[in-house]
């Protein structure tokens, strides 16, 4: 038996060789599109993490938390504070019709409505984030 054959008896009575088989396989592949700055960005904290980009986005996604842009609570009051403000607009308007005193009553209690709405939106997002 020569030397060449002699190994590789050896190799294939310890195994096939190479590189051992990854225990969790990344099989899907997900295509984002990306400005020139955007990429420029990643690229360079990849960079300075010492990883390879998709590396550094796949731990980026681990980490991230997901907000709802707006709830549908804080829509029906943004929707309510817009009403609230087009009623503002036309009391304005009788101002100008009817006196100033005539309309001065009702302008406070808008403005107490406004002011109600705006406290329970800014109560509401601070609850959310704690």
């Amino acid at each position: 038996m020569t030397n060449t054959d002699h190994k590789r008896n050896q190799r294939s009575r310890r195994g096939k060789g190479g590189r051992p088989p990854k225990k969790v396989k990344r099989q899907y592949v997900m295509t984002v599109r990306l400005t020139d700055t955007e990429r420029f960005l990643i690229g360079d904290k990849a960079r300075r993490a010492g990883m390879r980009p998709s590396e550094w986005f796949r731990g980026a996604a681990k980490r991230a938390s997901v907000m709802a842009r707006i709830s549908p609570e804080d829509q029906r009051q943004l929707r309510m504070l817009a009403g609230l403000a087009n009623n503002l607009n036309q009391l304005v308007r009788l101002t100008h019709t009817d006196g100033l005193l005539t309309v001065q009553k009702r302008c406070r209690e808008i403005l107490r409505k406004i002011d109600e709405q705006l406290t329970n939106l800014n109560d509401d997002r601070e609850s959310d984030h704690r």
